[in-house]
C-alpha cells in the first residue's frame, strides 16, 4: 500500500475562537494570515446537517446558514459582510477578489463569485471562504509580496492544478513561487476513498510514474489520496517541501464528510490578511 505523502507535521490545534469550535494553524500568524478551518460543532442546523454547516447549496434551512456563517465569522473577528464565496465547480479557475468583493455569495449563493475554485487576494480585509466535505481547502501565502489564496481541490482539481492555477495567479499579483507556503488541510482519507477508472486514467495522465505516489488498486477499483495529489501539484508549482504542510485531520469526526453521510453540510476554509 502507498504511504500518504503528508507535508512536515502542521502544527494545527483544536479550539474555540469567537463563538465556535476551530482548527488553527498558529504559525500562520507568522506569515500574517488570519485563518481557520471550522468544524461541524456550535451551529444551529439540524439534521444530517448537524450543526455548522455553511454550505447554502446542499438542502438546509437558509437562515440556520445564515446564522452557521454569522458565527463562523465571528472566529475571525470578522462579519457576515466580510467574507467573501464562490460558486465551486470542480474546475480550475483562480479569481482575484478585493474589498469590493466582500460579502459576494455571503447571504445569497446566486451572488457568489462565478464558476470558481480558488480565490486570490492582495488586500487586507476581505475574508477568502472555501466550502468542503472531503476535497482538499488548500491555504497559499507569499508573506512578502502579502499575497493569499484559499482553493477548493478534490480529485478533478488535484488532477487538473487547481493550485497550480491560484500560483499563477498569485504571480501576477507580485508573488514569487519560492517564497510562498502551502497548508493543506482536512481532507478525505485514502483508507476510505474509494474510486474508479476515470480517475485512475487522469491520475497517471496527470502525473506520469508519480501516480504511485497516490494512487493504488483495491480490488477492482483503486484507492485515491487526494492530499496527496495537491502536494504533489505544489511541488511541481515550485514550492519545497520545507513549505508544504498538510494536515494530520481527515475529514470525518468534527468535520463534514460527503462519503460518510449524505447528504451532508460543508465546513470551511477562512481565511484573510493581516
Amino acid at each position: 500500500m502507498a504511504v500518504r505523502s503528508l507535508g512536515r507535521d502542521d502544527g494545527a490545534r483544536l479550539t474555540t475562537a469567537g463563538e465556535v469550535q476551530v482548527l488553527v494553524w498558529p504559525w500562520l500568524a507568522e506569515l500574517g494570515v488570519d485563518a481557520v478551518v471550522t468544524t461541524r460543532e456550535c451551529g444551529v442546523s439540524t439534521g444530517t446537517y448537524r450543526s455548522l454547516n455553511l454550505g447554502m447549496h446542499v438542502g438546509d434551512d437558509p437562515a440556520a446558514v445564515a446564522e452557521n456563517r454569522r458565527r463562523a465569522a465571528s472566529a475571525l473577528g470578522a462579519g457576515v459582510d466580510d467574507l467573501v464565496f464562490a460558486s465551486q465547480v470542480h474546475g480550475t479557475r483562480a479569481t482575484v477578489v478585493g474589498q469590493r468583493e466582500a460579502g459576494r455569495g455571503a447571504r445569497d449563493a446566486g451572488d457568489a463569485i462565478e464558476a470558481t475554485d480558488a480565490l486570490v487576494t492582495a488586500e487586507p480585509g476581505p475574508v477568502l471562504v472555501t466550502l468542503v466535505a472531503d476535497c482538499s481547502p488548500v491555504l497559499l501565502v507569499d508573506p512578502e509580496a502579502r499575497v493569499l489564496a484559499t482553493v477548493h481541490a478534490g480529485w478533478r482539481g488535484a488532477i487538473g492544478g487547481t493550485v497550480r492555477a491560484a500560483l499563477d495567479t498569485m504571480v501576477t499579483l507580485g508573488a514569487r513561487v519560492e517564497r510562498t507556503h502551502g497548508l493543506i488541510g482536512p481532507t478525505v482519507s485514502p483508507d476510505v476513498y474509494v474510486v474508479g477508472p476515470d480517475v485512475e486514467a487522469g491520475t497517471a495522465g496527470a502525473f506520469g510514474s508519480g501516480a504511485e505516489e497516490v494512487l493504488w488498486t483495491h480490488g477492482d477499483r483503486w484507492r485515491f489520496d487526494v492530499a496527496g495529489a495537491n502536494r504533489l501539484q505544489l511541488r511541481a508549482g515550485g514550492i519545497t517541501d520545507e513549505r508544504i504542510r498538510a494536515s494530520s485531520f481527515p475529514t470525518g469526526g468534527p468535520f463534514f464528510s460527503d462519503r460518510a453521510t449524505r447528504p451532508c453540510g460543508r465546513f470551511g476554509l477562512l481565511a484573510r490578511l493581516r
